[in-house]
């Protein structure tokens, strides 16, 4: 015993050593431990809780680090190189199963494009098993007699079946690929139903910080950035050249971005062309479209990244892009902190040992919980006032919501990146749309499409009232400087958990007793 404590001891110091570098700020914190004791049990719980917080403040760091790149490179905006004399045939795909709510409304809207039809080749990839290709079907049929379908195009352009492209979109996109060496143009993501309900408000936001942070700061540095899968036109020779779309992983999107990247094709980014979508509406489905993304992400990095630590890159596209497939591991690591937040506060609460007090607490503990949490708001709400330079103040009250949210999805997420790290095989969940464009518009009685609740709900439900007693606790022996950090856990998964339970039932008994009639989506079919 008296061994294994030495380790520890060693162990923990080499933790300080890296966190806190000889000088003033080390001082202080060797002040503070003049006089105190660990003993091995401490050890146990101090050293993971201190190395899980600062992996999870690196991860923080590093959104920083994208709002650096993005206001550093802010003036390089895309511009194509000619506008093309002739234009390009181009192939929409519409990518199609079980949509029978929304597959019209997309149809209609790419038919609508001001493109010439003699150019323009809609191909609806349906694998539907519902009433959805009857309707897809019909459709077609309509559009073809009035002289669409009739050419091959060397480009691609995708939608998903709930968005909603603009007339203008492939003239606004097209002529970006008068530079032969551009295989990818991808457009910015808006959103039908922002104003739906306070999840949809969140959903928009951590959006917009992907594709105004993320996207913006890795496109105009010169870093790998990924296709989302829609709202987007491919050159055909680029999807050839990197081995075509591949199903091993669930973000397939991300898998052929990186590859065509890879054999030397150039992507753009134009976040001034805005393809408006739907938001999940529900908690569940919500759930499963982060469950897929998440899982997916892995995948791809264990795919390909040790392919680009190998390649000629530079070091910074290489660091980035270990940094992008891999964050969804930070979901694993929350939970993981969540669990082990409570016993580090009773370790550190008895005298004479590592004593928690106002004083440790802001030299050692808050730094780090800042990095971690901070650069996140920092991060969303600097996204908005891009986006809304009049307007974005309105935006920060959820803030606080949003980081809860991100904390209560972290069973659901870990759930995710396990099964990618264990090669668990499982098959596409579909997000469910609605056609649910305003907080007017009503779900029918029964939805055809739910997103499944699974186990998850529990576990969140269980870690709420986990953070219960951690904050009763906090209370009771005057740690108050915690507290706003654990109300954000409790707030998260007991929002999402109960969500995920309780949402549709009592969206339906409001329904039941709304004067309001519900809108029947179904009645096209009858």
């Amino acid at each position: 015993m008296f061994r294994l404590e030495l380790l520890g001891q060693s162990l923990f110091q080499y933790l300080e050593t890296l966190l806190f570098p000889p000088g003033p700020y080390r001082d202080f914190v060797e002040q503070v431990r003049e006089n105190q004791t660990l003993e091995s049990f401490d050890l146990f719980i101090l050293i993971p809780y201190f190395t899980i917080l600062g992996i999870l403040a690196i991860y923080g760091l590093h959104r920083s680090h994208l709002i650096f790149l993005y206001y550093k490179n802010k003036g390089k905006n895309p511009r194509p190189q000619k506008v093309l004399a002739t234009l390009p045939p181009i192939t929409v795909q519409l990518p199609i199963y079980n949509e029978m709510f929304v597959v019209e409304r997309l149809i209609n809207s790419v038919v609508r494009m001001n493109y010439p039809n003699h150019l323009l080749e809609v191909q609806v990839l349906d694998d539907s098993t519902d009433e959805t290709k009857f309707l897809a079907r019909r459709c077609v049929d309509r559009f073809q007699k009035k002289g669409f379908n009739i050419t091959k195009g060397k480009f691609i352009a995708i939608f998903d079946a709930d968005f909603l492209p603009n007339p203008s979109f492939l003239n606004e996109t097209i002529h970006y690929f008068s530079d032969p060496k551009v295989g990818m143009v991808q457009a910015r993501w808006g959103h039908i139903n922002q104003d739906y309900n306070l999840l949809t408000q969140v959903e928009a936001i951590i959006l917009d910080g992907h594709f105004v942070m993320e996207h913006g700061g890795r496109y105009r540095s010169g870093r790998f950035f990924n296709f989302n899968g829609t709202a987007g036109v491919w050159r055909l020779e680029a999807i050839q050249s990197a081995g075509g779309w591949q199903h091993d992983t669930l973000t397939e999107d991300t898998d052929l971005s990186y590859r065509a990247q890879l054999v030397g094709w150039q992507f753009i980014y134009l976040p001034d062309v805005v393809c408006a979508a739907e938001l999940p509406i529900e908690m569940n489905a919500f759930k499963n479209q982060q469950f897929r993304w998440a899982k997916g992400l892995v995948q791809t990095g264990l795919k390909l990244l040790p392919q680009i630590v190998k390649s000629n890159l530079p070091l910074k596209i290489k660091t980035e892009a270990a940094f992008h497939l891999s964050a969804n591991c930070s979901y694993p690591l929350m939970v993981m902190f969540s669990l082990i937040f409570l016993p580090a506060m009773i370790v550190r609460a008895v005298p004479a040992r590592f004593y928690l007090d106002w004083f440790q607490f802001i030299l050692i503990d808050f730094p780090l919980l800042m990095a971690a949490t901070t650069s996140v708001s920092s991060f969303y709400a600097l996204s908005q006032r891009e986006l809304h330079p009049d307007t974005w103040t309105k935006k920060l009250k959820y803030l606080p919501f949003l980081m809860s949210a991100g904390i209560g999805l972290s069973i659901n997420n870990s759930l995710a990146v396990l099964e990618a790290l264990l090669g668990i095989k499982t098959s596409f969940r579909r997000t469910p749309k609605n056609c649910i464009q305003s907080s007017g518009d009503s779900l029918v009685a029964k939805p055809k499409y739910r997103g499944k609740i699974g186990c998850t709900p529990f576990l969140e439900l269980i870690l709420g009232a986990y953070f219960s007693f951690a904050i009763f606790y906090a209370w009771s022996s005057e740690h108050y400087f915690t507290m706003p950090f654990l109300m954000l856990f409790l707030i998260g998964f007991f929002y999402t958990g109960l969500m995920s339970l309780f949402q549709n039932p009592l969206a339906r008994l409001l329904e039941q007793n709304s004067s309001v009639p519900v809108v029947d989506k179904t009645s096209s079919l009858k």
